[in-house]
């Protein structure tokens, strides 16, 4: 989750394009911050996720207890992240070639993490719950469902750029948007192919039954 809270603020920093998957957050945060200045880009995150925990539920015609230690999870993300944009707000981001570096790590320090989350049984973020839960729900792989997912964040993004900043202007949704929405999925699979070889995964704690609920 740090690496998540960390790769994010990096994007944001760079601004060359806020990742699809957080984008309707990003955006929402954007435009309700400037009516109410305490809705910061965390606090969206979390009430982003409990809406989408909604839409899994209504998608796979279920709900299990567990699903609601996610919005635990996100909500503990959105402080991290909260605290990891107020600790990189005085990253030097001038020069474009450091803007590039920023963006380019806090893109795989997200997939590592990502990665990380889905071979543990702790519940995940929404967005990871809701690509596994939909993954086995259809009987697809988990990259494909996420790539899929992560173009329909990034075109969600855009629609809320145009209607809350005006037409053609891409706020937030940019270049770099589009790139991690085509590599963001495969990069994740590499990332968890490579764990799968490297490491054995074991549960250290009983509590797996806890969250599989």
């Amino acid at each position: 989750m740090l690496f998540v809270a960390v790769g994010t603020a990096f994007m944001e920093r760079a601004d060359l394009g806020i990742s699809m998957v957080v984008a309707p957050a990003y955006l929402l945060h954007r435009k309700i911050s400037e009516f109410l200045p305490f809705y910061s880009f965390g606090m969206s995150e979390y009430i982003f996720q409990a809406v989408l925990l909604l839409l899994l539920c209504l998608i796979v015609r279920r709900f299990k207890k567990s699903w609601l230690f996610s919005f635990v999870t996100a909500v503990f993300y959105g402080f991290l992240l909260d605290g990891a944009l107020w600790l990189t707000t005085s990253l030097p981001m001038s020069a474009l070639w450091a803007r590039i570096l920023f963006y380019g790590l806090g893109m795989v320090m997200g997939s590592i993490g990502v990665a990380l989350l889905f071979h543990t049984y702790i519940a995940p973020e929404v967005y990871e719950l809701f690509v596994s839960e939909t993954a086995g729900h259809f009987s697809l792989p988990i990259p494909t469902v996420k790539t899929v997912y992560d173009i329909v964040s990034c075109l969600l993004g855009v629609l809320l750029s145009f209607l809350f900043f005006g037409l053609w202007h891409f706020e937030g949704v940019k270049l770099g948007t589009v790139l991690c929405a085509l590599v963001n999925g495969p990069l994740i699979g590499a990332v968890s192919d490579w764990l799968d070889r490297t490491f054995l995964f074991t549960d250290r704690l009983p509590l797996r039954k806890l969250f599989e609920q």
